[in-house]
Parts: structure tokens; sequence; C-alpha cells
């Protein structure tokens, strides 16, 4: 088993059911142990446009590999309507996969962790809501998320 989080996105639709039906859908995948979400929150897009996104954090330990959570994930995004016009579109639902355990993966469409996640709030908040002391390469999620403090994010009731 290998521990994943991961980062759940949408602004357009009802975001915040998308992400709940998303997080149930994680939930019931074959080989998954242990699921937690964190709070929803929102946010202003970053280098994007449109509506406020809502946001979370997902973890669970799974017997996938890698390359074969990134395909279900894209799978689910699939069936709620994705579509990729451009780089940072608006979005019905997005699910990143941010961290595999401690592996450190860098192929062509995969590359683990998230590039951008220790610069993001909207990831950084929730990963310490599911996991206080997490450390990431760049360092403390704690730390990490107060270099973010610019960053509007209020959680969601």
């Amino acid at each position: 088993m290998t521990l994943a989080y991961i980062g759940l996105g949408a602004n357009l639709g009802d975001a915040q059911v998308a992400l709940l039906q998303a997080a149930d859908e994680l939930a019931q995948m074959p080989g998954t142990e242990q699921f937690e979400l964190s709070p929803l929150y929102r946010s202003a897009p970053i280098d994007s446009s449109g509506p406020d996104y809502i946001n979370a954090v997902a973890s669970f330990d799974t017997v996938l590999t890698a390359r074969q959570l990134l395909l279900a994930l894209q799978d689910i995004e699939q069936r709620h309507g994705r579509l990729r016009p451009y780089r940072n579109a608006p979005r019905t639902l997005d699910l990143d996969l941010l961290l595999f355990g401690d592996q450190n993966i860098q192929e062509p469409d995969l590359i683990v962790p998230h590039p951008r996640m220790h610069e993001r709030a909207f990831v950084l908040r929730p990963l310490s809501d599911l996991s206080p002391g997490l450390i990431l390469a760049q360092g403390p999620v704690a730390a990490l998320l107060a270099a973010c403090s610019d960053q509007a994010l209020a959680r969601i009731p």
C-alpha cells in the first residue's frame, strides 16, 4: 500500500457537489483504504480566470501504481465533464496527484510531488488539515502555508 494525496478543485457548475461526488468515487476505488477528505475551501483562481474555486485534499492508501492512479483520476475527471481547451482553463473537476508515498516521478505527463503545490494555499491548507506535521522537499507544510498568506482562502462550513 502507498499513501497518496490528491488535490481536488472545481470552479464550473456546482463545484461543491462535484468535489464531494469525486471524493466518494475516490473512496470507492478498488484497493483504496483509510480514505480521508479535508474540509472544503473557496479560493480565487491563480494563473486562471473564471469563478472562485472550491478545493480540498484527499488522502488514502492504495494498491495502485502512480500511473494507474493517474489514469483513474483522469477517468473520474472525464466522467465529470472535464475539458482541457487550454492550460489553466476553468474546470468542472480537477484531480491532481500531489504525493505518492515518498516517490519522485519525472515523466512527461506525471510529476510527483506536484511541482507547484508548495506555492498554493488552496493545496497547503487542506493538506495541513490532514497531515499537520507533513514536511515537503521545500519545508514543513505549516511554514510553506505561512509564505502563501497573501492568497485568500475561506473554509466552507
